[in-house]
């Protein structure tokens, strides 16, 4: 069996893998092939940007511990995992300020006007690695790979 496969930085990848993040730029690629599941891949480098953090403290009102406790959980996982893609929508230019700041929530990024987002799903943890070299942004890979 062949799926897509997202190559996400960290922690993006965890933010999938435990429904934080619903929303992604990239699985737009894979919904139009028609696909329902795709696989993450951890990227070589991390997200540098701490942008990340301050949405989640600021617009999504967590705390420090929660972010701390949410890393540790997807690096004792392996950031492997199986979502679900669904529709995907493009932010209007001049979306209302709320419709801003729900989607910036959804996908955990900013500046998203006119950017095309994918809805992501019922995420599962793998709980074996799939051995594969990453690809760039999307890329196929099989079930049985080695």
């Amino acid at each position: 069996m062949e799926f897509y496969c997202l190559s996400f930085q960290q922690p993006y990848a965890g933010f999938v893998l435990n429904a934080v993040k619903t929303r992604d730029s990239l699985a737009t690629l894979v919904s139009s092939q028609g696909k329902s599941t795709i696989t993450t891949h951890i990227a070589h480098r991390d997200w540098e940007e701490a942008l990340w953090r301050e949405l989640l403290l600021e617009k999504l009102g967590w705390n420090p511990r929660q972010i701390q406790a949410l890393l540790l959980e997807g690096r004792s996982m392996g950031e492997k995992g199986l979502p679900d893609i669904g529709a995907t929508l493009q932010c209007p230019e001049n979306m209302a300020p709320e419709e801003v700041v729900e989607l910036e929530k959804q996908a955990v990024l900013t500046n998203l006007k006119q950017t095309y987002l994918t809805a992501l799903s019922n995420p599962r943890w793998l709980l074996e690695r799939i051995p594969r070299r990453g690809g760039k942004a999307v890329f196929q890979v099989a079930s049985h790979s080695t």
